[in-house]
Protein backbone atom coordinates (compact mmCIF):
# COMPACT_ATOMS: atom_id res chain seq x y z
CA UNK A 1 0.00 0.00 0.00
CA UNK A 2 2.99 1.85 -0.16
CA UNK A 3 3.64 5.19 3.18
CA UNK A 4 0.06 4.19 5.22
CA UNK A 5 -1.20 7.45 6.75
CA UNK A 6 -1.03 6.09 10.45
CA UNK A 7 -0.74 2.29 11.68
CA UNK A 8 1.12 0.38 14.12
CA UNK A 9 4.45 -0.54 14.00
CA UNK A 10 6.90 -2.82 15.25
CA UNK A 11 10.81 -3.06 15.79
CA UNK A 12 12.85 -6.51 15.40
CA UNK A 13 16.07 -6.35 17.57
CA UNK A 14 16.72 -10.12 16.68
CA UNK A 15 17.09 -8.92 12.59
CA UNK A 16 18.18 -5.01 13.56
CA UNK A 17 20.32 -5.22 16.41
CA UNK A 18 21.46 -2.27 18.14
CA UNK A 19 23.57 -0.75 15.84
CA UNK A 20 22.65 -1.22 12.51
CA UNK A 21 20.10 0.63 10.54
CA UNK A 22 16.86 1.26 12.25
CA UNK A 23 13.55 -0.44 10.33
CA UNK A 24 9.95 -0.85 11.57
CA UNK A 25 7.93 -3.44 10.56
CA UNK A 26 4.02 -3.59 10.15
CA UNK A 27 1.24 -5.78 12.16
CA UNK A 28 0.80 -8.15 9.36
CA UNK A 29 4.91 -8.78 9.22
CA UNK A 30 5.06 -8.99 12.68
CA UNK A 31 2.94 -12.11 12.88
CA UNK A 32 3.57 -13.77 9.47
CA UNK A 33 7.70 -13.10 9.40
CA UNK A 34 8.59 -12.11 13.02
CA UNK A 35 6.59 -14.81 14.72
CA UNK A 36 9.59 -15.95 16.96
CA UNK A 37 11.75 -12.76 17.24
CA UNK A 38 12.16 -10.47 19.86
CA UNK A 39 9.57 -7.48 18.74
CA UNK A 40 8.82 -4.52 20.62
CA UNK A 41 5.91 -2.24 19.97
CA UNK A 42 6.03 1.63 18.40
CA UNK A 43 2.52 2.24 18.48
CA UNK A 44 1.68 4.34 16.32
CA UNK A 45 3.59 6.00 13.26
CA UNK A 46 2.53 8.07 10.05
CA UNK A 47 3.04 8.05 6.21
CA UNK A 48 5.45 4.82 7.30
CA UNK A 49 5.95 2.10 5.18
CA UNK A 50 7.16 -1.17 6.11
CA UNK A 51 10.74 -2.26 5.91
CA UNK A 52 10.13 -6.05 6.32
CA UNK A 53 12.78 -7.69 3.72
CA UNK A 54 14.04 -4.78 2.12
CA UNK A 55 17.88 -4.04 2.60
CA UNK A 56 17.93 -3.69 6.20
CA UNK A 57 17.81 -7.23 6.79
CA UNK A 58 19.87 -9.20 5.80
CA UNK A 59 19.22 -12.93 5.72
CA UNK A 60 15.32 -12.27 5.83
CA UNK A 61 12.69 -12.07 3.26
CA UNK A 62 9.05 -10.87 3.58
CA UNK A 63 6.81 -13.51 3.48
CA UNK A 64 4.04 -11.43 2.27
CA UNK A 65 5.55 -9.11 -0.40
CA UNK A 66 9.05 -10.60 -0.96
CA UNK A 67 9.84 -7.94 -4.03
CA UNK A 68 10.33 -4.74 -2.09
CA UNK A 69 12.54 -1.79 -2.77
CA UNK A 70 15.92 -1.76 -0.82
CA UNK A 71 15.14 1.12 1.65
CA UNK A 72 11.58 3.42 2.09
CA UNK A 73 13.24 6.92 1.58
CA UNK A 74 10.23 8.68 2.81
CA UNK A 75 10.44 6.63 6.39
CA UNK A 76 11.20 8.89 9.58
CA UNK A 77 13.45 6.84 12.12
CA UNK A 78 13.94 8.10 15.94
CA UNK A 79 15.60 6.54 19.13
CA UNK A 80 11.92 4.57 19.64
CA UNK A 81 13.61 2.19 17.01
CA UNK A 82 16.34 0.80 19.39
CA UNK A 83 13.26 1.01 22.22
CA UNK A 84 14.68 4.26 23.51
CA UNK A 85 12.11 6.93 24.37
CA UNK A 86 12.16 10.38 26.04
CA UNK A 87 14.99 12.99 26.47
CA UNK A 88 16.45 10.89 28.95
CA UNK A 89 16.80 7.35 26.10
CA UNK A 90 16.07 4.96 28.93
CA UNK A 91 13.87 1.65 27.25
CA UNK A 92 10.03 1.68 28.80
CA UNK A 93 9.41 -0.20 30.84
CA UNK A 94 12.73 1.04 32.43
CA UNK A 95 14.26 -1.66 35.05
CA UNK A 96 15.79 0.81 36.39
CA UNK A 97 13.20 3.66 37.09
CA UNK A 98 11.83 3.13 40.24
CA UNK A 99 9.28 6.55 39.85
CA UNK A 100 6.00 5.30 38.04
CA UNK A 101 5.74 7.81 35.47
CA UNK A 102 3.10 8.34 32.77
CA UNK A 103 4.66 8.65 29.25
CA UNK A 104 3.08 11.08 26.63
CA UNK A 105 3.46 10.69 22.86
CA UNK A 106 4.16 13.94 21.18
CA UNK A 107 2.01 14.32 17.72
CA UNK A 108 4.68 16.44 15.94
CA UNK A 109 7.77 14.10 16.35
CA UNK A 110 5.55 11.05 17.73
CA UNK A 111 7.64 10.48 20.10
CA UNK A 112 7.40 9.50 23.44
CA UNK A 113 8.27 11.12 26.91
CA UNK A 114 8.00 10.70 30.75
CA UNK A 115 5.58 13.20 32.28
CA UNK A 116 8.54 14.91 34.12
CA UNK A 117 10.99 15.46 31.78
CA UNK A 118 7.92 17.76 29.48
CA UNK A 119 9.52 21.07 31.51
CA UNK A 120 5.66 21.64 32.59
CA UNK A 121 3.00 19.66 34.98
CA UNK A 122 1.12 17.26 32.64
CA UNK A 123 -2.98 18.24 33.40
CA UNK A 124 -5.46 15.44 34.27
CA UNK A 125 -5.55 12.98 31.07
CA UNK A 126 -9.08 13.87 30.59
CA UNK A 127 -8.17 17.52 30.19
CA UNK A 128 -6.02 17.20 27.01
CA UNK A 129 -6.03 15.35 23.72
CA UNK A 130 -2.41 15.98 22.58
CA UNK A 131 0.73 16.96 23.61
CA UNK A 132 3.38 18.84 21.56
CA UNK A 133 6.96 18.31 23.19
CA UNK A 134 9.79 21.29 24.01
CA UNK A 135 11.93 20.53 21.11
CA UNK A 136 9.24 20.58 18.78
CA UNK A 137 7.35 23.71 19.96
CA UNK A 138 10.59 25.51 19.57
CA UNK A 139 10.33 23.83 16.41
CA UNK A 140 7.20 25.21 15.22
CA UNK A 141 6.58 28.37 16.68
CA UNK A 142 3.70 30.38 15.75
CA UNK A 143 1.81 27.37 17.85
CA UNK A 144 2.99 29.73 21.00
CA UNK A 145 0.47 32.74 19.20
CA UNK A 146 -2.38 29.57 19.77
CA UNK A 147 -1.50 28.17 23.37
CA UNK A 148 -2.80 31.80 24.23
CA UNK A 149 -6.26 30.69 23.41
CA UNK A 150 -5.71 26.79 22.89
CA UNK A 151 -3.48 25.27 25.15
CA UNK A 152 -4.85 23.71 28.32
CA UNK A 153 -4.16 25.35 31.02
CA UNK A 154 -3.75 28.29 28.54
CA UNK A 155 -0.83 30.39 28.71
CA UNK A 156 -2.41 33.53 29.40
CA UNK A 157 -1.37 34.49 33.21
CA UNK A 158 1.91 36.20 34.01
CA UNK A 159 3.02 36.06 37.75
CA UNK A 160 6.95 36.41 37.46
CA UNK A 161 8.79 37.04 33.81
CA UNK A 162 11.63 35.32 35.09
CA UNK A 163 9.54 31.84 36.47
CA UNK A 164 7.25 32.45 33.68
CA UNK A 165 9.45 32.67 30.51
CA UNK A 166 9.07 35.95 28.08
CA UNK A 167 6.07 37.77 27.64
CA UNK A 168 5.55 39.16 23.88
CA UNK A 169 3.86 42.68 22.81
CA UNK A 170 3.43 43.69 26.22
CA UNK A 171 2.78 47.18 25.45
CA UNK A 172 -0.70 47.85 25.91
CA UNK A 173 -2.20 49.80 28.62
CA UNK A 174 -4.84 48.40 30.58
CA UNK A 175 -7.64 49.81 28.93
CA UNK A 176 -6.48 48.10 25.81
CA UNK A 177 -6.30 44.40 27.58
CA UNK A 178 -9.44 44.80 28.37
CA UNK A 179 -10.24 45.54 24.49
CA UNK A 180 -8.24 42.77 23.55
CA UNK A 181 -10.17 40.58 26.37
CA UNK A 182 -13.37 41.62 24.49
CA UNK A 183 -12.39 41.45 21.54
CA UNK A 184 -11.37 37.65 22.01
CA UNK A 185 -14.72 37.00 23.87
CA UNK A 186 -16.33 38.06 20.92
CA UNK A 187 -14.44 35.88 18.05
CA UNK A 188 -14.50 32.96 19.89
CA UNK A 189 -18.28 33.18 20.41
CA UNK A 190 -18.27 34.29 16.38
CA UNK A 191 -16.55 30.95 15.91
CA UNK A 192 -17.95 28.47 18.05
CA UNK A 193 -21.32 30.14 15.52
CA UNK A 194 -19.28 29.33 12.36
CA UNK A 195 -17.93 25.87 13.56
CA UNK A 196 -21.82 24.99 14.14
CA UNK A 197 -22.75 26.44 10.52
CA UNK A 198 -19.60 24.81 8.75
CA UNK A 199 -17.65 22.40 10.52
CA UNK A 200 -18.83 18.51 10.52
CA UNK A 201 -19.00 16.38 13.65
CA UNK A 202 -15.65 15.40 14.85
CA UNK A 203 -13.99 12.97 15.03
CA UNK A 204 -14.03 12.12 18.59
CA UNK A 205 -17.57 11.13 18.51
CA UNK A 206 -16.57 8.06 15.92
CA UNK A 207 -17.55 9.85 12.76
CA UNK A 208 -15.80 10.82 9.65
CA UNK A 209 -13.07 13.22 9.93
CA UNK A 210 -14.35 16.78 8.68
CA UNK A 211 -12.51 18.20 5.92
CA UNK A 212 -10.99 22.12 6.94
CA UNK A 213 -13.17 24.60 5.90
CA UNK A 214 -11.06 27.62 5.16
CA UNK A 215 -14.02 29.78 5.48
CA UNK A 216 -14.11 29.12 9.11
CA UNK A 217 -10.22 30.58 9.59
CA UNK A 218 -10.41 33.74 8.25
CA UNK A 219 -11.43 36.68 8.99
CA UNK A 220 -12.68 39.37 6.67
CA UNK A 221 -12.27 43.76 6.28
CA UNK A 222 -14.46 46.05 5.44
CA UNK A 223 -13.23 45.23 1.83
CA UNK A 224 -13.77 41.39 2.08
CA UNK A 225 -10.00 41.18 2.09
CA UNK A 226 -8.67 37.80 3.89
CA UNK A 227 -6.29 38.26 6.79
CA UNK A 228 -4.86 36.05 8.40
CA UNK A 229 -5.98 34.71 11.95
CA UNK A 230 -2.28 33.97 12.95
CA UNK A 231 -1.51 37.58 12.40
CA UNK A 232 -3.80 38.89 14.50
CA UNK A 233 -2.78 36.28 16.96
CA UNK A 234 0.43 37.40 16.82
CA UNK A 235 -0.39 40.80 17.24
CA UNK A 236 -1.83 40.41 20.71
CA UNK A 237 0.26 38.90 23.70
CA UNK A 238 1.06 35.86 24.09
CA UNK A 239 3.93 34.17 26.54
CA UNK A 240 6.90 31.64 25.20
CA UNK A 241 7.91 29.45 27.32
CA UNK A 242 10.84 26.54 27.20
CA UNK A 243 7.82 23.74 27.88
CA UNK A 244 5.38 20.96 26.29
CA UNK A 245 2.42 22.06 25.28
CA UNK A 246 -1.23 20.26 25.86
CA UNK A 247 -4.07 20.75 23.74
CA UNK A 248 -8.07 19.81 23.93
CA UNK A 249 -9.80 17.54 20.94
CA UNK A 250 -10.67 19.66 17.90
CA UNK A 251 -7.77 22.44 18.70
CA UNK A 252 -6.17 21.81 15.24
CA UNK A 253 -9.80 22.65 13.31
CA UNK A 254 -8.67 26.35 14.88
CA UNK A 255 -5.56 26.54 12.75
CA UNK A 256 -5.39 28.90 10.17
CA UNK A 257 -5.39 27.78 6.29
CA UNK A 258 -4.46 30.64 4.30
CA UNK A 259 -2.02 30.61 1.12
CA UNK A 260 0.89 32.13 3.17
CA UNK A 261 0.32 29.66 6.70
CA UNK A 262 -0.22 26.24 4.71
CA UNK A 263 3.53 27.62 2.98
CA UNK A 264 4.76 27.95 6.13
CA UNK A 265 2.99 24.34 7.44
CA UNK A 266 5.10 22.72 3.88
CA UNK A 267 8.39 24.57 4.93
CA UNK A 268 8.44 22.95 8.20
CA UNK A 269 7.08 19.58 7.46
CA UNK A 270 3.87 19.94 9.78
CA UNK A 271 0.69 20.15 6.88
CA UNK A 272 -0.38 17.08 8.78
CA UNK A 273 -1.67 19.07 11.88
CA UNK A 274 -4.66 20.91 9.27
CA UNK A 275 -5.66 16.98 9.62
CA UNK A 276 -7.98 15.83 12.21
CA UNK A 277 -7.82 12.26 10.67
CA UNK A 278 -4.24 12.48 11.49
CA UNK A 279 -5.16 12.47 15.14
CA UNK A 280 -4.47 9.08 17.46
CA UNK A 281 -7.90 9.64 18.31
CA UNK A 282 -9.32 9.72 14.50
CA UNK A 283 -6.96 6.24 14.17
CA UNK A 284 -8.77 4.67 17.23
CA UNK A 285 -11.97 5.21 16.55
CA UNK A 286 -11.81 3.86 12.87
CA UNK A 287 -10.29 0.75 14.49
CA UNK A 288 -13.37 0.49 16.83
CA UNK A 289 -15.85 1.23 14.02
CA UNK A 290 -13.87 -1.72 11.84
CA UNK A 291 -14.40 -3.96 14.73
CA UNK A 292 -17.78 -2.88 14.66
CA UNK A 293 -18.40 -3.89 11.40
CA UNK A 294 -16.46 -7.07 11.67
CA UNK A 295 -19.01 -8.41 14.65
CA UNK A 296 -21.85 -7.33 13.09
CA UNK A 297 -23.98 -10.79 11.63
CA UNK A 298 -24.24 -11.25 7.85
CA UNK A 299 -27.59 -12.99 8.25
CA UNK A 300 -28.82 -10.51 10.09
CA UNK A 301 -27.78 -8.05 7.30
CA UNK A 302 -29.35 -9.90 4.74
CA UNK A 303 -32.01 -10.34 6.52
CA UNK A 304 -33.07 -6.38 6.70
CA UNK A 305 -32.70 -6.20 3.31
CA UNK A 306 -35.54 -8.18 2.56
CA UNK A 307 -39.43 -8.16 2.72
CA UNK A 308 -41.45 -10.30 4.70
CA UNK A 309 -41.98 -13.41 2.96
CA UNK A 310 -38.45 -13.47 2.08
CA UNK A 311 -37.25 -13.08 5.26
CA UNK A 312 -39.80 -16.41 6.55
CA UNK A 313 -38.32 -18.13 3.44
CA UNK A 314 -34.38 -17.27 4.41
CA UNK A 315 -34.73 -18.50 7.78
CA UNK A 316 -36.67 -21.99 7.11
CA UNK A 317 -33.84 -22.55 4.83
CA UNK A 318 -31.27 -21.89 7.23
CA UNK A 319 -32.65 -23.69 10.31
CA UNK A 320 -32.60 -26.68 7.24
CA UNK A 321 -29.13 -26.44 6.68
CA UNK A 322 -28.18 -26.36 10.23
CA UNK A 323 -29.93 -29.27 11.19
CA UNK A 324 -28.75 -31.20 8.37
CA UNK A 325 -25.30 -29.81 8.94
CA UNK A 326 -24.86 -30.97 12.20
CA UNK A 327 -26.30 -34.25 11.81
CA UNK A 328 -24.17 -35.17 9.07
CA UNK A 329 -21.23 -33.68 11.31
CA UNK A 330 -22.35 -36.02 14.27
CA UNK A 331 -21.58 -38.78 12.59
CA UNK A 332 -17.95 -38.02 11.86
CA UNK A 333 -17.70 -37.06 15.44
CA UNK A 334 -19.22 -40.45 16.31
CA UNK A 335 -16.44 -42.45 14.40
CA UNK A 336 -13.86 -40.14 15.60
CA UNK A 337 -13.21 -39.71 12.22
CA UNK A 338 -11.63 -36.53 10.41
CA UNK A 339 -13.77 -34.73 7.71
CA UNK A 340 -12.16 -34.04 4.70
CA UNK A 341 -12.98 -31.32 2.06
CA UNK A 342 -14.73 -34.25 -0.37
CA UNK A 343 -17.26 -35.21 2.55
CA UNK A 344 -18.01 -31.30 3.03
CA UNK A 345 -18.44 -31.02 -1.26
CA UNK A 346 -20.54 -34.39 -0.90
CA UNK A 347 -23.14 -32.85 1.35
CA UNK A 348 -23.65 -29.98 -0.42
CA UNK A 349 -24.81 -31.47 -3.45
CA UNK A 350 -26.69 -34.05 -1.50
CA UNK A 351 -28.49 -30.57 0.43
CA UNK A 352 -29.13 -29.00 -2.99
CA UNK A 353 -30.27 -32.26 -4.98
CA UNK A 354 -33.21 -32.88 -1.71
CA UNK A 355 -33.68 -28.84 -2.00
CA UNK A 356 -34.62 -29.34 -5.91
CA UNK A 357 -36.69 -32.48 -5.07
CA UNK A 358 -38.71 -30.66 -2.45
CA UNK A 359 -39.27 -27.61 -4.90
CA UNK A 360 -40.36 -29.99 -7.96
CA UNK A 361 -43.06 -31.58 -5.72
CA UNK A 362 -45.06 -28.37 -5.04
CA UNK A 363 -48.16 -27.24 -6.76
CA UNK A 364 -49.15 -23.49 -7.36
CA UNK A 365 -52.58 -22.65 -7.75
CA UNK A 366 -54.17 -19.36 -8.47
CA UNK A 367 -57.37 -18.35 -7.66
Amino acid sequence: QGAVKRQALYACSTCTPPGGEPAGICLACSYECHGTHRLFELYTKRNFRCDCGNSKFKNLKCKLLPEKGKVNSGNKYNDNFYGLYCTCKRPYPDPEDEIPDEMIQCIVCEDWFHGRHLGAVPPDSGDFHEMVCQACMNHCHFLWAYASQLAVPALTKVNSLEDEGIVLKVEENEQQKKEIESGVEHQETKEEKQMEQFNEPSTSSGSACPEVKQTFFLSFTKSEEPVCKLKELQSKQFLKKDTATFWPSNWRSKLCTCEDCLKMYSELEVQFLTDECDTVLAYENKGTSDQETERRDPLMDTLNSMNRVQQVELICEYNDLKTELTDYLRRFADEGTVVKREDIQHFFEEFQSRKRRRTNRMQYYCS
